[in-house]
């Protein structure tokens, strides 16, 4: 059953950055830790926030084999 909640989370996660426009198939903390690796403002920001959860969140999330910055 707790695979079954982590795996709605991701679907979730990767839903939020198809609507705005990234990849369906990467999360936002990907994206985001791309941006962030790339100097974008807000990678830099929404990944300083999840610092707060887990530790270089973004740079662990980071799928080289998904998806584009773009914004």
């Amino acid at each position: 059953m707790k695979r079954y909640f982590w795996n709605i989370l991701i679907a979730v996660d990767q839903f939020g950055n198809a609507l705005f426009a990234g990849d369906p198939d990467e999360t936002i903390s990907s994206r985001a830790g791309k941006a962030m690796r790339e100097g974008r403002a807000w990678g830099c920001i929404l990944c300083r926030f999840l610092n707060w959860f887990e530790r270089d969140h973004c740079a662990k999330s980071i799928e080289q084999d998904e998806g584009v910055v773009d914004l």
